[in-house]
């Protein structure tokens, strides 16, 4: 009698052409425009930073893997995504050999120590760059003026906003020509990357959404009652890292809620976390701590947001 074996296997049982490979490499994809502004703009201290960043990730990564008996992930490309996203968001006057230790932190304390893709807590490229502001403040904080082959230093918008008062204003903000890092250079290239990868599917418009609707809801409540005080939501929208980190880094499934519900809450978190250290806080910027710390709450918001099963009634005390 011929019998055939049945394998019952883990979860997922449905095949998709779409793997974490893919998923890379649309999001590289998508960060084209924005490197190519930031090259535009910085040349070859942008390449100098790139180039460095992505090294360190995958120096990083293959030695460690190599290490401790593990296969070589290096052809999945998140460690050439990690490090692209570290240089976008590192200035473009920082020495290289910063941005390489960078790119060895964001892989080994990143993602290997808690067991590698998918299993990370915080978004590793922005948990390496918490560490460089910690270690070189003053790198990290030293900023050029774009298309310029001098060290002639500058203030970046926010800088300028919450020190001096100065609105840069939206078309300038828009097109780029402006002091930050790497990839908060041109607004429209990252917004292009954004519609890329909604258009692909890759990212869930939710978090985004959430992100960019609280910063101009609290943009507006703010000018409401202090008009002479406050930046306008289009400012806040489009200087700084709000974009980048709101698109490419908020949206990173590994450190993001699951749930439809805890999206909207996750990106709402961010953009009132983000509002609150931009005015109160002594940084201009609060677009790191922000998703670094509603990273640290996912667990929580992934439990809140749960749905609830059908059939199931809620038990009395």
């Amino acid at each position: 009698m011929n019998t055939k074996k049945l394998t019952i296997n883990v979860s997922p049982h449905v095949l998709s052409p779409v793997d974490s490979r893919s998923m890379m490499k649309d999001v590289i994809k998508a960060l084209i425009p924005a490197l190519a502004a930031a090259l535009y703009f910085f040349r070859l201290a942008a390449l100098g930073v790139i180039v460095s960043s992505v090294a360190g990730c995958l120096v990083a990564e293959y030695a460690l893997q190599k290490w401790r008996g593990k296969k070589i992930r290096i052809n999945d490309l998140s460690a050439l995504l990690t490090g692209i996203l570290l240089a976008m968001v590192l200035p473009p006057a920082l020495p290289v050999w910063m941005a390489f230790l960078g790119g060895v932190f964001a892989i080994s304390l990143g993602k290997e120590i808690f067991g590698g893709v998918g299993h990370n807590i915080f978004n590793p490229a922005l948990l390496a760059r918490a560490f460089l502001m910690a270690a070189f403040p003053v790198a990290l904080t030293t900023w050029v003026k774009p298309i310029t082959l001098d060290a002639v230093t500058t203030a970046t918008p926010l800088g300028l906003e919450k020190f001096d008062h100065i609105i840069t204003s939206p078309v300038t903000l828009f097109f780029g020509k402006i002091g930050g890092s790497l990839g908060e250079t041109s607004a429209v290239a990252l917004i292009l990357g954004g519609i890329y990868l909604l258009l692909k599917k890759v990212i869930d418009y939710r978090i985004p959404a959430a992100y960019m609707g609280t910063v101009i809801l609290f943009s507006l409540i703010a000018r409401e009652i202090a008009p002479d005080k406050f930046a306008p939501p289009m400012f806040h929208l489009l200087a700084g890292g709000l974009l980048i980190g709101a698109i490419f880094m908020a949206t990173d499934p590994v450190t993001s809620p699951v749930t439809a519900k805890g999206r909207w809450i996750f990106g709402a978190g961010c953009g009132l976390i983000t509002m609150i250290i931009r005015t109160w806080g002594g940084l201009p910027e609060g677009v790191m701590y922000s998703i670094l710390l509603m990273n640290a709450l996912t667990p929580i918001v992934n439990k809140m947001s749960r749905p609830k099963r059908f059939g199931v009634r809620k038990r009395k005390k």
